[in-house]
């Protein structure tokens, strides 16, 4: 068990997150650092190297979609002081070094603490078609990737038809300049960043969420890349003791 936590929550919990549920986001407020950085993003570090396989997918991403994600993220970073960015791999505020020759959504995966999934549009629907997810919340990106949002949300129990279609249709009508966000709210017993769980896997309350003295909650952010017009989803997890 790896207890990272936050101090706090920025944002107000107290009413339940409905589907959709969002709301305007500016462009600095979409990459988020906060007390927990240097642990989340050794966490982050271990589990690339560690199970590469698990946290990375890539299901035919576009390479300028992919690129293109890691040069929005260079643009917001480049107004921080704390990093330091040049031409061939930039300095994080821990201090580690990540070089910017590797693949584009895995080298802006290791540079903040969201974990970020692509969406490129395919016929009628976005599909997930690239990803790095570190701190899975009982999900995993192996049965995700490559996969439209309809079959993405199938298993929560909310999202039926009208609400596959209103968030296709929020896809479809989410602009550059105007990201969005939503949050999540869940209950857990153990404190991992790290908790993927198969859709054919039965949650125990005892072990996986629904209850526990830890709460759990994501600022999921929308964003669409302005050239390639793919739509990144970013996901910054919150952890503190009840």
């Amino acid at each position: 068990m790896v207890e990272i936590l936050q101090d706090h929550i920025p944002y107000d919990i107290s009413e339940k997150p409905n589907l959709p549920g969002v709301k305007p986001l500016s462009l600095g407020g979409w990459l988020v650092e906060d007390e927990a950085f240097a642990m989340q993003m050794a966490e982050r570090d271990r589990l690339i190297s560690e199970l590469p396989d698990e946290v990375f997918r890539d299901a035919g991403a576009s390479f300028e979609a992919k690129t293109e994600v890691l040069e929005q993220v260079l643009l917001v970073l480049r107004g921080r002081s704390n990093y330091k960015i040049s031409a061939n791999q930039v300095i994080r505020p821990d201090k580690v070094v990540i070089k910017l020759d590797g693949d584009p959504l895995l080298t802006a995966a290791r540079l903040v603490q969201e974990d970020l999934c692509l969406h490129e549009k395919s016929g009628d629907e976005h599909v997930l078609t690239a990803g790095v997810l570190c701190f899975p919340a009982s999900w995993t990106l192996a049965e995700k990737v490559g996969r439209p949002l309809s079959a993405v949300h199938g298993p929560v129990v909310e999202y039926d038809e009208n609400i596959a279609k209103r968030v296709q249709r929020m896809f479809d009508g989410l602009k550059a300049d105007r990201p969005i966000w939503r949050y999540n709210l869940l209950r857990y017993v153990r404190p991992d960043l790290y908790q993927p769980r198969s859709e054919s896997d039965a949650r125990r309350i005892d072990l996986d969420y629904g209850s526990g003295d830890y709460v759990r909650t994501e600022h999921q952010s929308l964003i669409r890349m302005p050239k390639t017009s793919s739509v990144l989803f970013s996901i910054h997890t919150y952890i503190v003791k009840d």
